[in-house]
């Protein structure tokens, strides 16, 4: 039985607040394509961890770190998000 750890991230823009929710893997994609289009620096997200990975502490830990890390990104585009961090953070069905 494969398990898989899905992230609820809290996101805010302005007055606007609403929440993702994404596996790690979803984050990889997203910072893959942004590192090489983006040039967003390749040390940013979180490192995957393998060993207890779906620790209670571990799991805390890391959506806590997501968050920033798309807090993050959020700052480094102030005014218009790149179209795959639009999508990732559902940008189309919260502000209009």
């Amino acid at each position: 039985i494969s398990s898989f750890q899905v992230y609820v991230i809290q996101v805010s823009v302005g007055n606007h607040q609403w929440t993702v929710k994404h596996r790690y893997s979803d984050f990889h994609d997203l910072h893959e394509k942004l590192v090489s289009e983006k040039k967003i620096d390749k040390n940013l997200l979180p490192p995957k961890k393998i060993i207890g990975k779906n620790s209670k502490s571990l799991v805390e830990k890391r959506q806590k770190e997501l968050e920033v890390y798309l807090q993050t990104l959020l700052v480094k585009f102030p005014i218009t998000a790149p179209k795959v961090l639009s999508h990732f953070l559902h940008f189309h069905l919260y502000v209009s």
